[in-house]
């Protein structure tokens, strides 16, 4: 990686910028795009403002780029059309801008909500069916579907993440199972971003007791979780037959973020 040029897309979010920081120490040269203000964490982090949306904007940023991290996007649930607009629509245009620019490589930030519609006494593995537990998680399974078009179709590696919880520690029962320590995430995009896989699909989550995601493509793709929840508690039970997405599976979790007409 040293030497190589990599662009992130939502690089003023908190993935964004601490993985900014720890490749500007590895001596990764940066294009760090975002619509919110971006302060450069190095000499070599050149920020651009510029949306999904701007296919032209996104082609002229990736210019001399070994690979784009694709971490931009609405990141929870919202009105189907923004969604649709931003996380769909400005997938493809980030896939396609990377695709006329010569990059080798797009790393999709996918989330554990395309199958958040699992039961908890199920263990999912990323050759299941995707059960998008929202509308958001419905954008990402999408997203997801590009990435596979555009490893087979025109050549591009692809490798999509599937992020767990990330937070400092596990807030909740739910969390004891499904959270991505600040430290494993950045083990998880380091492995995509280096992967000999051409074109891969694993869940970053910690080694977590009672996860409910299987590991052995993270495995593949070099990932090794070494953070654990039950460091920060117990986990309390869940009863069988609740949604692996917990509240985000609810109706009303959809139905307030509607616009109305």
């Amino acid at each position: 990686m040293r030497g190589q040029r990599w662009a992130i897309t939502g690089a003023a979010g908190n993935i964004g910028r601490a993985l900014r920081e720890y490749w500007s120490a590895r001596s990764v040269d940066l294009v760090s795009i975002d619509v919110a203000e971006t302060t450069p964490v190095s000499a070599s982090d050149r920020t651009i403002h510029c949306d999904v949306r701007d296919l032209a904007g996104l082609e002229a940023a990736f210019e001399g780029c070994s690979g784009i991290v694709h971490l931009g996007g609405i990141p929870d649930e919202a009105d189907f059309h923004d969604l649709a607009e931003v996380n769909i629509v400005g997938t493809y245009h980030v896939l396609e801008a990377a695709r006329r620019s010569g990059a080798a490589r797009v790393v999709y930030a996918s989330s554990n909500r395309v199958t958040g519609f699992y039961n908890v006494d199920t263990l999912v593995n990323e050759s299941m069916p995707p059960r998008p537990d929202g509308f958001y998680g419905a954008s990402k399974v999408a997203g997801e579907v590009l990435c596979r078009l555009y490893a087979d179709k025109f050549a591009l590696s692809t490798i999509i993440i599937r992020i767990g919880s990330y937070e400092p520690a596990p807030g909740s029962a739910r969390e004891m199972r499904t959270w991505l320590s600040p430290a494993d995430a950045l083990r998880g995009f380091h492995a995509a971003m280096t992967t000999s896989e051409h074109h891969i699909t694993f869940y970053a989550v910690s080694d977590n007791d009672d996860r409910w995601w299987d590991l052995q493509s993270a495995r593949t793709a070099g990932y090794v979780p070494v953070d654990k929840g039950a460091d920060h508690g117990d986990n309390a039970p869940i009863p069988s037959g609740q949604r692996q997405g917990g509240p985000y599976a609810t109706i009303e979790y959809s139905l307030d973020r509607m616009r109305v007409p």
